[in-house]
C-alpha cells in the first residue's frame, strides 16, 4: 500500500491537471478562425431566408420568428459573473430567451445551467471548446456535440436539439466551407440557430448603440444575438435594462425559441447511464476544479515559504557566520581535557580501519570506542588486528544504533562524548572544533559540518549541494534561532551530563539523533553548529540506497516530531521549543518539502498548457533564488563552485525523488506502518584531505553519493 498510494495519488493528479486543462479549453482548443468564402454550393433559399436552419431531412429549409416576438439569445456561457445577473435582468422584466452554452463552461458552471432550466430558459449548444467547425472532421464535431450534451445531462438533466456555430452570424453569410457543417449538424437531429439581429455587444460599444442595434425594425420578429461570457458584459447587462421595458412598450414579447415557433420544446429529459455518465462528468470537474484551486493556493503558499526560507537562510547564516568568525570570538575556556569518541559499527569492514585512522591522527585527546553491533564480516577483528592506542573495541549482539550508543555511552571515561559514523573520516582538528562550544556550561551538544566524501557521479553532485546548501546553511539559521533541530550521526558532541538528563538515546524513533536533540532543546541546553568541525563521509551510491535512507530519515523525523508534540503546550524551555522549533522545523523540513514540487508540477502545466512564457519566467526566478543561496553557502563552506552546474537537473529530477520519498513517508505514518533498519553498502572509498586514514588519498570528491548520517538505514 506504500507504494500503490503514492502512485495512485499521483496519477489521480495527473488526471485532475488534466481535466482542468480540458475543461479550460487549454487541451484539445483549436483557436483557428477561418476567413469567408465563396457560396456557390450554399442553397439560395437558405442565404436568403430566415436564421433558423432545419436540415434534419436532408431538404434544408428556413424558418423566420413571427412579428411581435422576441428570442433573445446568449452565447458563450455561462458566466459565474454575468449570467447571474443577466438571468436576474430577465427574471426581472418577465422575459425568457435562449442560452447557448458551451460545454467547458456548463460543466464549471452547473448550478447556473440548472438555474437557466428551472426559469424557464431554453438552452442550445455552442460546442464544448468553441472551435470554428469548418476546421474540424465530422468525427471532431460529434466529440464537440457528444462533451456538450453530456454537461448538460451532468448539469441539468436534459440534452437539447438546439445548435449555434461559434463564430457563426447570418444566414447569408453562410459559404462552402460553413454550409457542409450545417448540413452535417442536421443530420445529427440539430436545428442550427443563427441571429438576424446583432446587437455587437461583443464589441462593448456602450448601451445606447447596443440597444440600437438590438431592436428589430418595423415590428417583425427577431432572433437577436448577445452574450454573458467572453469578457465584461456589464454594458449588454446594462442595455437589458433599457431594450426589455422598451420593447415590452411597443407590444412584443420575449420567448424561448420553440415557444416563438409553435414547436415542441428543445429539451429532452436524459436518464439512466447518460444521466449518471453526466453527473459523473461534471462531479469530476468540479473536484479538479477545487484540487487545481488548492494546488493554485499551495503554489503560493509555497511561494512564499520558499522566498522567506531563503531570506532567513540568507540573513541568520550571515549572522552566524559573522559572529563566529571574529577575532576575539570564544565560547568559553578553551576545551582541551580529552574526550571520548564513539564509533557504531555494524559490517563496516570496508571502511572502519580508515575512520579509526583518522581519529587516531587527531589533534584532540580522545579514547576511541568502537561498538560491534553483532557484525557478520570481521569489523571487531579488524580494529583489533589495527593494535592502535586508545582504541577499544567493545562486542555486543545485534540490537540497533542507539542501543550500541548506549553501551558505548556506558563504557565512556570522559564528560564530553563524540559520536560518528562507521564509514566516516575525520579531519585531524575536527575533535578539538567539534567539543571547543563545550567552554559555554549552556551548551549541550555540537552539531558538526557533514562533508560528502563520495560526490563525483552526478547523484553524488546532487547530494553534495543538498548538504552543503540543505543542511549546513540551514544548521547556521538553526544555531542563531535556537532550534537545531538534528545533531547528525555523522559528526556530533554531546555533554554526557546532558545526555544522561535526557535518558540517552532513544529506540523510540528511527531519526535517534532528532529525537535526542529535541530532548535537549527540551531539557533548557543549547545545541549549536561548529563550522570547522570537518566530518568526510560515504554516502549512497543508487538511487534505491538512496531512497531507502531519505524514507527512514522523513518517517523518522515525524516520529520525533510527533513523540515531542506535548512540548507545545508545555511551560519553560520546553514550551519555548514546542512554540517556536516544532512549528518552524515542521514546516520547512516536512510541510513545505511536500508542497515545494508543485513549482515543477506548474512547470511542466505551464510548458504544455501556458501560459509558457510566464512560467518558465516564474520558474527561472525561484531558481535563480536558490542559485544564489547555494553559491553563498559553498563560499562559506570553501566549496568549488563547479558543482553548481548541476543544480537545474537538482532541482528537477532529484526533488521529485524526495518528494515521493516524502509522500511515502506521510502515507506510512497514516496507515500505522512501520520501518526497520536496514544497512548501506559501504566501498571504503571515502578519506579525509591529508590521506590520514593509511590509504592513498582520493580527496574529498572521490565517488558518488551524499552524505549519511547514520550508518544503518
Amino acid at each position: 500500500m506504500r507504494y500503490l498510494l503514492p502512485t495512485t495519488f499521483l496519477v489521480a493528479l495527473l488526471a485532475m491537471l488534466m481535466l482542468r486543462g480540458y475543461v479550460h479549453s487549454e487541451i484539445l482548443a483549436d483557436h483557428r478562425v477561418r476567413d469567408a468564402d465563396y457560396n456557390t454550393r450554399v442553397p439560395k433559399d437558405v442565404r436568403s431566408g430566415g436564421p433558423v436552419i432545419d436540415a434534419r431531412s436532408g431538404d434544408a429549409k428556413t424558418l423566420r420568428i413571427p412579428d411581435r416576438r422576441i428570442v433573445l439569445t446568449f452565447d458563450d456561457g455561462p458566466d459565474p459573473v454575468w449570467t447571474p445577473k443577466v438571468l436576474d435582468k430577465l427574471k426581472e422584466y418577465d422575459a425568457h430567451g435562449v442560452f447557448f452554452v458551451t460545454g467547458n463552461m456548463a460543466a464549471r458552471y452547473p448550478d447556473l445551467v440548472e438555474r437557466m432550466v428551472a426559469e424557464g430558459h431554453e438552452i442550445g449548444l455552442h460546442t464544448f471548446n468553441h472551435p470554428d467547425l469548418s476546421y474540424q472532421s465530422t468525427g471532431r464535431i460529434d466529440w464537440e456535440l457528444s462533451q456538450n450534451q453530456l454537461a448538460l445531462a451532468g448539469a441539468a438533466g436534459i440534452r437539447t436539439s438546439l445548435f449555434r456555430p461559434p463564430y457563426s452570424s447570418f444566414s447569408y453569410a453562410m459559404d462552402n466551407k460553413s454550409w457542409p457543417v450545417t448540413e452535417y449538424i442536421g443530420s445529427r437531429g440539430y436545428l442550427t440557430v443563427v441571429n438576424d439581429t446583432d446587437s455587437e455587444d461583443w464589441k462593448r460599444p456602450g448601451v445606447r448603440a447596443i440597444v440600437e442595434r438590438a431592436t428589430p425594425k418595423d415590428g417583425k420578429g427577431a432572433i437577436i444575438l448577445m452574450h454573458d461570457s467572453g469578457g465584461d458584459r456589464s454594458q449588454t447587462v446594462a442595455a437589458l435594462d433599457t431594450l426589455l421595458p422598451d420593447l415590452a412598450q411597443r407590444g412584443y414579447t420575449f420567448t424561448r425559441l420553440t415557444t416563438a415557433l409553435d414547436a415542441p420544446s428543445a429539451h429532452t429529459p436524459v436518464t439512466g447511464s447518460a444521466l449518471w455518465k453526466g453527473k459523473a462528468f461534471v462531479s469530476a470537474v468540479a473536484v479538479s476544479e477545487r484540487i487545481t484551486g488548492v494546488l493554485v493556493v499551495g503554489l503560493a503558499v509555497v511561494g512564499v515559504l520558499v522566498l522567506a526560507r531563503f531570506g532567513l537562510m540568507l540573513l541568520l547564516s550571515f549572522l552566524h557566520a559573522r559572529k563566529v568568525r571574529r577575532r576575539n570570538f570564544g565560547w568559553g575556556p578553551p576545551v582541551t581535557r580529552p574526550v571520548s569518541v564513539l564509533v557504531p559499527a555494524y559490517n563496516e569492514s570496508a571502511c572502519i580501519e580508515a575512520t579509526v585512522r583518522s581519529l587516531a591522527a587527531g589533534e584532540h585527546p580522545i579514547e576511541i570506542i568502537v561498538i560491534d553491533d553483532g557484525s557478520t564480516d570481521g569489523t571487531a577483528d579488524l580494529v583489533e588486528a589495527m593494535r592502535l592506542p586508545r582504541v577499544r573495541v567493545v562486542r555486543q549482539r545485534n540490537a540497533g544504533k542507539p542501543a550500541a550508543l548506549n553501551n558505548g555511552i556506558r563504557h565512556a571515561r570522559y564528560d564530553i562524548v563524540v559520536m560518528m559514523d562507521g564509514d566516516t573520516v575525520f579531519e585531524p582538528a575536527t575533535v578539538r572544533e567539534l567539543v571547543q562550544p563545550f567552554g559555554d556550561p549552556r551548551v549541550g551538544a555540537v552539531a558538526g559540518n557533514a562533508k560528502v566524501g563520495n560526490r563525483d557521479s552526478l547523484i553524488g553532485a546532487w547530494q553534495h549541494i543538498e548538504y552543503v546548501m540543505g543542511f549546513n546553511l540551514d544548521r547556521r539559521m538553526y544555531d542563531v534561532l535556537g532550534c537545531m533541530p538534528t545533531i547528525p550521526g555523522a559528526v556530533g558532541a554531546f555533554r554526557r551530563e546532558a545526555l544522561d538528563r535526557v535518558g540517552g538515546m532513544s529506540e523510540d524513533t528511527l531519526a535517534e539523533d532528532t529525537d535526542v536533540t529535541m530532548a535537549l532543546h527540551r531539557d533548557g541546553w543549547r545545541v549549536v553548529y561548529a563550522e570547522n568541525a570537518r566530518a568526510w563521509t560515504e554516502a549512497p551510491e543508487s538511487v534505491q540506497q538512496l531512497w531507502s535512507q531519505r524514507y527512514r530519515w522523513s518517517y523518522g523525523t515525524m516520529q520525533a516530531i510527533w513523540k515531542h508534540r506535548r512540548a507545545v503546550i508545555e511551560r519553560g524551555p520546553s514550551g519555548r521549543f514546542g512554540r517556536v522549533g516544532l512549528p518552524f522545523v515542521s514546516l520547512f523540513m516536512v510541510v513545505a518539502p511536500l508542497l515545494a514540487p508543485l513549482i515543477d508540477v506548474f512547470l511542466l502545466y505551464g510548458l504544455v498548457f501556458g501560459p509558457t512564457g510566464r512560467t518558465v519566467a516564474a520558474w527561472f526566478g525561484v531558481l535563480v533564488v536558490q542559485a544564489v543561496c547555494a553559491a553563498y553557502a559553498f563560499r562559506l563552506d570553501k566549496e568549488r563552485m563547479t558543482h553548481l552546474i548541476s543544480l537545474p537537473l537538482q532541482q528537477i529530477l532529484y526533488r521529485q525523488l524526495m518528494y515521493v520519498v516524502l509522500l511515502q513517508s506521510w502515507i506510512t505514518a497514516l496507515t500505522g506502518g512501520r520501518l526497520r533498519w536496514q544497512k548501506l553498502r559501504r566501498t571504503g572509498a571515502v578519506e579525509a584531505p591529508g590521506g590520514s586514514s593509511g590509504r592513498r588519498p582520493q580527496g574529498p570528491g572521490a565517488a558518488a553519493g551524499a552524505v549519511d548520517r547514520r550508518p544503518y538505514v
